[in-house]
């Protein structure tokens, strides 16, 4: 038996076993409880404490992010601002630049238009003045030619050769011989005679000439430049001049004829026919032609004086000669359709540049030609003519060019 006393009243009794187990485990119980109570209670109030200290970390921390953040935005708005500034003031100065280059541009093509419309004036002030002129030379002749009589039309022609010759004899051909063909042979004479010698005396070239202008009543017949041309071969080796010219106002709408000196050796050797403002030109071209041959026309007559086959050699130089003559027939021509450009407009400007570019071509051609003549060329399939000038230079006759 467990013997307990009450702390209230004093009184003692005695429990039993089982008793006193149920009584001491409600004890327990309670005081378990209560402690339970005091510790969950301290615990409570511990988690608290510790709640509002995480808090206010927490505040702490995210007060102290939120200003780094803050500053690193005040940062990069900084650098933005600064990036766009930069940004703007490159594209100011590219715009700037731009902006200069398309006005110096504006003002250079300005600056070339009014240059181009000053040269084409120019241009088109001169082809105009120059085209009133020849209206006026077109014009004065037409009236002339309609008083002049038959026989003073064609002096007129003939006095205009000889003036137009006599013009340039003393400076350009000081050696020369023009004059009336007044000899007749076999019932026949040509117009004029033109020979050139060197100053030693060698014949550099002759030119028979036959001057047909045109009159009232060649228009009535119908007159044509190729019926001339036997009566005009026929004087020229009567004569013994190399070559012959038909110096003609006949058939004035025949573009063949307008166009610049026509080669007619296919009909007649060494023939050519010309509009009187070519009748200089041709005789330079043939008396040019003749100087680059005058050497070995020397020499070619040392060796005829010795009975020696030329044959060849004479071919070749009458070949040089018929090329270099159509190459400035060529040049002529495109003279000629320059010329002729202008009589029609103004507007064919481009095509008249390109006339006289190829007559420009031509000529140098021609003047190749000329340049590249040698003895080695003209005897090259002459294996006399070539032995014979090697003897010459052998024997101190001479230098021959090769």
């Amino acid at each position: 038996m467990n013997k307990v006393t009450c702390p209230n009243c004093n009184k003692s009794f005695s429990l039993d076993d089982a008793d006193f187990a149920s009584i001491v485990t409600q004890v327990r119980t309670a005081e378990f409880d209560a402690e339970l109570h005091k510790r969950m209670e301290e615990a409570d109030k511990n988690n608290k404490n510790q709640i509002k200290l995480a808090e206010a970390e927490l505040a702490t921390k995210l007060q102290k992010e939120a200003s780094d953040l803050a500053t690193e935005i005040e940062r990069l708005k900084a650098k933005l601002e600064a990036a766009e500034t930069e940004k703007k003031l490159a594209l100011q100065e590219a715009l700037s630049e731009v902006t200069k280059q398309r006005d110096d541009l504006a003002k250079d093509v300005e600056f070339k238009e009014k240059e181009k419309e000053l040269a084409l004036a120019n241009l088109a002030n001169k082809y105009k003045n120059d085209l009133k002129v020849k209206d006026d030379e077109v014009a004065f002749y037409k009236d002339f030619k309609a008083k002049q009589s038959t026989k003073m039309v064609g002096e007129t022609l003939e006095q205009h050769c000889e003036i137009s010759f006599n013009t340039i004899r003393a400076a350009a051909f000081p050696n020369a011989e023009f004059g009336k063909d007044n000899t007749v042979v076999d019932g026949t004479k040509g117009d004029y005679v033109f020979k050139d010698n060197s100053s030693d005396g060698v014949e550099i070239v002759s030119i028979m000439f036959e001057m047909k202008n045109e009159t009232d009543d060649d228009k009535a017949k119908k007159q044509v430049n190729e019926s001339f041309l036997a009566k005009l071969d026929k004087d020229r080796r009567n004569k013994g001049c190399e070559y012959a010219v038909l110096v003609t106002q006949l058939e004035p709408e025949n573009d063949l004829y307008n166009g610049g000196i026509v080669d007619v050796s296919h009909i007649y050797p060494k023939m050519y026919i010309v509009r009187p403002q070519f009748f200089i030109p041709i005789i330079t071209l043939l008396r040019n032609a003749a100087l680059n041959s005058l050497e070995y026309k020397a020499e070619l007559e040392h060796v005829k004086s010795q009975n020696i086959d030329v044959t060849n050699f004479e071919s070749k130089l009458d070949e040089f000669k018929t090329g270099f003559a159509k190459n400035y027939d060529l040049a002529a021509r495109r003279y000629q359709e320059a010329i002729d450009g202008i009589d029609k407009t103004i507007d064919q400007l481009t095509k008249i540049k390109t006339a006289l570019t190829s007559s420009e071509n031509n000529l140098r051609l021609a003047n190749d030609k000329a340049q590249d003549v040698t003895v080695k060329k003209l005897t090259a399939k002459n294996p006399t003519m070539k032995a014979k000038f090697d003897d010459l230079a052998a024997n101190g006759s001479g230098e021959v060019e090769s």
